[in-house]
């Protein structure tokens, strides 16, 4: 019997972690392409550090420039360099924070998060394009396998940490 995509099968010599670890690299390899040209595609050129420094600021506003360096796991100066280039873009602002005159607390602009949506958007746009390629049983066996990957990286553990 021909089993589909997704179906439990017996494991052969190719289905070890190995050798699935190596087409998985080979897929983020692509998937890292796809997302570098959908932002590319955006109104805004950013570099791939640029939109991480955005994130980052979206996910924690207010941040100061020790707290982002160390999110981004860059070195002070790096940091500095890179907040001068987003101002500079209209897509961070720089406030001294309200209680602490030297310390200075940095959020996106309303351009910022525009260009942040637009991105996200146009990331989302073509990977729905490439899933549209796949069967509906490949997508469903992807979001399974996807979000088994993920629970085994919160635990720490192979197989999600089964109960």
């Amino acid at each position: 019997m021909t089993r589909g995509p997704g179906e439990e099968r017996a494991a052969g010599p190719g289905d070890g972690p190995e050798a699935i670890a190596a087409e998985i690299s080979d897929a983020v390899e692509n998937l890292t392409t796809l997302w570098s040209l959908a932002a590319q595609g955006a109104a805004l050129r950013l570099s791939p550090h640029q939109l991480r420094a955005l994130r980052a600021l979206e996910a924690a506003p207010g941040v100061n420039l020790t707290a982002l360096a160390q999110r981004l796991d860059i070195g002070m100066p790096t940091a500095s360099r890179l907040c001068d280039r987003l101002e500079a873009a209209g897509l961070l602002e720089r406030a001294l924070h309200p209680r602490r005159r030297r310390e200075v607390r940095l959020s996106l602009t309303t351009h910022g998060r525009r260009v942040l949506r637009d991105v996200a958007a146009r990331r989302e746009q073509a990977l729905a394009t490439a899933l549209a390629a796949m069967r509906p049983a490949e997508r469903t066996a992807l979001r399974r396998g996807l979000r088994a990957f993920l629970a085994s990286r919160d635990t720490g553990r192979p197989g999600g940490g089964g109960r």
